[in-house]
C-alpha cells in the first residue's frame, strides 16, 4: 500500500474513532444526574476516576472494533453496541451503588474505583468478544 493512501484510511478511521469518542462522552455527561466537569474542575477525583473509567470502558472495545472491523459500516456497528454496553455498565453501577450520584458528589473513592472498575471490565470483556 502507498503511503498516502495508508495515510488517508489512518486520518478516516482515526476520525471516526474520535468522533465516537466525542459522542459517548456527550451521551455519558448527559446521561448522569452528577456534573463530572464541573465536579473535576473543583478537584472531585472520584468524578474523575469514574469519567476515566467510563472512557476507557468505551475506548477499548472501540479500538478492537477499528482493528477487526471490515469497513465503516462494521465501525459504527461495533462502536454502538460499545455505547450500549456502557450506559448498561453504569446502570448496573446506579443498581449496586444507592445514591451513587450523591457518593461521587461527596468524594466517595470506594464508589468511584467500584464504577470505573466495572466500567473497564465491562469494555475488556466487550472488546473480547469482538475477536470471535
Amino acid at each position: 500500500m502507498h503511503f498516502a493512501q495508508g495515510l488517508a484510511d489512518f486520518a478516516t478511521y482515526f476520525g471516526i474513532g474520535l468522533g465516537f469518542m466525542l459522542l459517548y462522552v456527550v451521551l455519558y455527561l448527559y446521561a448522569t444526574p452528577h456534573r463530572e466537569i464541573t465536579l473535576i474542575r473543583g478537584d472531585n477525583l472520584p468524578a474523575a476516576v469514574v469519567l476515566a473509567g467510563a472512557l476507557l470502558g468505551f475506548a477499548v472495545p472501540l479500538a478492537s472494533a477499528l482493528r477487526v472491523a471490515n469497513g465503516l459500516l462494521d465501525v459504527a456497528a461495533w462502536a454502538f453496541m460499545a455505547l450500549v454496553a456502557q450506559l448498561a455498565a453504569y446502570a448496573l453501577v446506579a443498581l449496586l451503588l444507592k445514591d451513587f450520584s450523591k457518593r461521587i458528589n461527596r468524594g466517595e473513592m470506594a464508589a468511584a474505583v467500584l464504577a470505573g472498575s466495572i466500567h473497564l471490565g465491562v469494555g475488556l470483556i466487550n472488546s473480547a468478544a469482538m475477536s470471535f
